[in-house]
């Protein structure tokens, strides 16, 4: 017998795959719907469910498609959305949600999915989305924020993108992130900033929780009790209770109150997540220029990346610059320049986009080791808060991007105009393989053909950049400026 709704008191993290829009206005297909059910006093799963899903046009998925292990046979053979619906808002409705972007992304492809059977969506009675929660509570230590990354930082393993494992990962990152913030708050004389360890360091005991493989057939529509997933602590009592503490209600007055509402501004606000990591620009001010590099740079004032103290990272506010609001990233009151070697360029240079007046804006992907991922993510942190402190309501875009689990930067070549005219104002050298001088390349005009065969995919450089922050529309961030790169021979 269904339970009332007003009696509800589990929370329902849930996660949805989907399809990939080809398209413009193409909507999005729900290819695996997965749920756990859990205790908000103890934090333990009490039920879990998950299948695939056949979406209505098959024809979304071509023969040869495959993501997330998720394919086009074991799509075909499972049940229709209109098969679950009764399990799926049996699930939800009433209940708490929760999950990682749910109000941009998961809850309108639910309202979706019931939309196209003319059935009336479930309704939340609270929500936690923990991806505004986090970014909110934890701030920017571990990254970009990204489940993948918060899973990194955590020590949890990799993200699989499969529903059921992704909801349970999910869970297993609020607890490690709420149980660092009771730690600063309770002990905050011992739990400092000098406690920052490496995204990667493998730090957490998985006594509290494990997150479980799942079954990569399993296109069930059972609901099977899950026991002994979750030993439960004094711990997680505690911070099943702190965690209530965050959730929007939802009532009549809340402005969550009903699906229909708060879908409408989730399809004005939503950004597509470009799965093939599609370059997109960062938009310069027509008032800024970039600085110009003086002949010459010395790499003497740049500051190689093992000798920064990330307790010592700051930023602070300088006077209007042009009109625009400006922030300095500081290093023991220096501003901080970076030095990293033997980079590996991932992305070759990107010619896609052009300024205000119309010459190319140069890019392209490096990876990005620890290090230099712990310094960005400690400088996007500070930056963002002076924003904020600042009334900044923007997107914010981190420095550090994961694809494929490879963490990556994107180095920008700024370009100096005069008249007609331009060149690159970022000094470009060649190390010789025998001797290993560096050699500096010269450009007689700015031709983005010239430097395609330089940053080829797998090519090593060593980059000198300094970090330009920005914050006008639509975005806030930080720029990566290459002033020098060397390119290792091939």
């Amino acid at each position: 017998m269904m339970e009332s709704p007003g009696i509800r008191s589990e929370i329902a993290f849930f996660d949805v795959e989907t399809t990939i829009r080809t398209r413009p206005g193409q909507r999005y297909a729900i290819l695996e719907f997965g749920a756990i059910l859990i205790c908000p006093r103890k934090l333990v799963e009490l039920e879990s469910y998950s299948t695939l899903v056949r979406p209505s046009d098959l024809s979304l998925i071509s023969a040869g498609f495959v993501r997330k292990g998720i394919t086009l046979e074991a799509v075909s053979s499972a049940p229709s959305f209109g098969e679950i619906a009764d399990e799926v808002y049996d699930l939800l409705h009433g209940r708490i949600w929760a999950g990682h972007n749910i109000l941009k992304f998961d809850c309108a492809r639910i309202e979706e999915a019931f939309e196209d059977i003319g059935r009336p969506p479930p309704e939340p009675k609270g929500m936690i989305d923990s991806l505004a929660l986090l970014t909110e509570k934890f701030g920017r230590r571990a990254g970009d924020m990204k489940m993948a990354t918060l899973a990194t930082y955590f020590g949890l393993g990799q993200q699989t993108h499969r529903s059921l494992n992704d909801v349970r990962m999910n869970l297993e990152v609020l607890k490690c992130c709420a149980t660092v913030l009771f730690l600063e708050s309770s002990i905050p004389d011992i739990v400092t900033a000098n406690s920052w360890a490496s995204p990667n360091a493998q730090t957490r005991s998985h006594g509290i929780g494990m997150v479980l493989p799942v079954d990569k057939n399993l296109t069930s529509t059972s609901r099977p009790q899950f026991e002994n997933y979750t030993m439960s602590s004094p711990t997680d009592q505690i911070l099943g209770k702190q965690i209530l503490n965050f959730v929007e209600p939802n009532s009549s007055e809340a402005e969550y109150s009903n699906m229909s509402r708060f879908t409408d501004q989730i399809h004005r606000d939503s950004v597509q997540e470009d799965i093939l990591m599609e370059e997109k620009s960062v938009p310069v001010s027509p008032e800024i220029s970039l600085p110009a590099v003086p002949e010459g740079c010395r790499s003497s004032s740049f500051l190689a990346i093992d000798d920064v103290s990330i307790t010592s990272i700051d930023a602070s506010l300088i006077p209007l610059y042009h009109g625009v609001r400006k922030i300095q990233i500081l290093h023991k009151s220096v501003t901080l320049k970076l030095h990293c070697e033997h980079l590996k360029v991932q992305f070759t240079i990107s010619t896609k986009f052009a300024n205000h007046a119309g010459w190319p804006r140069l890019s392209f992907v490096v990876d990005a080791p620890p290090n230099l991922c712990q310094v960005l993510g400690e400088c996007d942190y500070h930056v963002r808060s002076l924003l904020w402190r600042c009334g900044s309501t923007l997107d914010w875009r981190p420095a550090v991007t994961i694809y494929r689990n490879i963490p990556t930067i994107r180095l920008h070549i700024p370009t100096l105009v005069t008249g007609d005219t331009a060149k690159y104002a970022t000094e470009i050298y060649h190390k010789e393989a025998a001797t290993g001088t560096e050699k500096k390349l010269l450009f007689s005009r700015c031709d983005p053909a010239d430097l395609d065969g330089l940053f080829t995919v797998g090519t090593f450089i060593d980059a000198f950049f300094s970090l330009d922050s920005y914050d006008y529309q639509p975005n806030a961030g930080i720029r990566l400026v290459a002033e020098k790169l060397v390119i290792w021979p091939k």
